[in-house]
């Protein structure tokens, strides 16, 4: 069996932002930066690495509102504005996801952005998979209608810590991003998820998903949903944001409402993992297909 290397260097602390985005665009990103700034001076796990928002953190989550909310990136205020508190607080953020519009081919798309500590964008997902749904007596619910969806697995380098992979809620149903975000050559360490399931889906499969990825793949998974907006005539997202250790337990959650999620990935779990039970190592690709060397990865 190989020798485990070691995906993560040292902690990870982060600090999940679950808000609720309504439909004012100045009042959602007065929030962001009224959780974040606190996030950061009130943390009690010492020095925050890692600020994630959850998905649609400016606009409402609604098909219909996708074109008229979306902006140009980098230029767009969302963009600038998460870059200026990243530089600010000297943090990474994985900024949740917002409506893209690729004006040059006229198409909107679910993007989620990550900055390092100078501002400066490391990576680019647009969600690959949209949430094309049907459920009777549930919920239906169509993004193709409004948004076009990205071709890429999104994998990249958080700075000293190693390497994580990025996908956008409907994205974790798949589990092809997660292995080609684990397995050689990326070597992942995590998966981050900005989600919004909702109340139909979210108690049947968010942690079940969340648990799922990260025993099959032995990686953190890092999830951060919207709050829930009880009494609101929207969507209703079904909070609970939470990360998930390499051997699939919760070792933080949050509730259904408005807070900040506080958790640190610690180095030594992952290694120890993948070396008591070797899964990460014994793959038989000899009697089944290795799907992850034609994934197409890109971190912009």
């Amino acid at each position: 069996m190989p020798v485990p290397k070691i995906p993560l260097a040292r902690n990870l602390n982060i600090a999940l932002i679950q808000l609720i985005a309504g439909a004012d665009k100045a009042a959602n990103l007065s929030k962001v930066t009224q959780f974040i700034d606190s996030a950061i001076t009130k943390s009690k796990i010492g020095k925050i690495d890692v600020v994630m928002l959850p998905e649609c953190f400016n606009s409402p989550y609604a098909v219909d509102k996708f074109r008229e909310y979306a902006e140009e990136i980098p230029n767009g205020e969302t963009s600038r504005l998460l870059s200026e508190l990243a530089s600010k607080h000297d943090v990474f953020i994985v900024g949740g996801s917002i409506p893209e519009h690729d004006t040059l081919n006229d198409k909107i798309f679910n993007t989620s952005l990550t900055f390092n500590p100078l501002g400066q964008i490391i990576a680019k997902h647009r969600k690959t998979h949209l949430f094309d749904i049907d459920i009777p007596n549930g919920i239906t619910f169509k993004e193709s209608e409004t948004l076009s969806a990205g071709d890429k697995a999104t994998v990249f380098k958080l700075g000293d810590f190693g390497n994580v992979g990025l996908g956008i809620c409907y994205d974790i149903r798949f589990p092809e991003l997660a292995m080609a975000a684990s397995r050689a050559p990326n070597n992942s360490f995590a998966m981050f998820y900005p989600g919004a399931f909702n109340t139909t889906t979210g108690p049947l499969h968010w942690h079940l998903l969340a648990k799922a990825r990260a025993v099959d793949n032995e990686i953190f998974t890092v999830l951060c949903s919207p709050g829930r907006d009880v009494g609101g005539s929207g969507y209703q997202a079904y909070g609970h944001s939470l990360v998930v250790d390499p051997y699939g337990k919760v070792i933080a959650e949050a509730g259904e409402g408005e807070e900040i999620l506080y958790a640190q990935l610690d180095k030594e779990i992952l290694p120890a993992a993948r070396s008591g039970i070797p899964v990460h190592y014994q793959r038989r690709f000899d009697v089944y297909e290795d799907v992850t060397p034609t994934t197409k990865v890109s971190d912009l």
